[in-house]
């Protein structure tokens, strides 16, 4: 069996879209977070992901782009093995 990685997602662009990939992606037994920059959206889209991320213990953080977010960002991307941006 291979080593558990640390797969960070990136919610930029598309923030819902990426939460769905970051859903599907705690299919593998690997450890998952997410970094969102600035606040994710609200509605059923989202609240649908974020229920399946809040059962897979999936971490989310909401990164305020007016604070030191790039240097929290770059932290947890040093942190990672796999980082994908959507």
């Amino acid at each position: 069996m291979a080593d558990q990685k640390r797969i960070l997602m990136v919610a930029v662009q598309k923030p819902v879209e990426a939460l769905r990939m970051a859903s599907g992606l705690t299919l593998l037994d690997d450890a998952v977070s997410i970094a969102a920059w600035g606040r994710l959206p609200e509605g059923a889209e989202a609240a649908e992901q974020m229920e399946a991320l809040e059962f897979a213990e999936v971490p989310v953080a909401e990164l305020d782009p007016a604070a030191d977010a790039l240097a929290a960002l770059a932290s947890r991307i040093i942190d990672s093995d796999v980082v994908y941006c959507v």
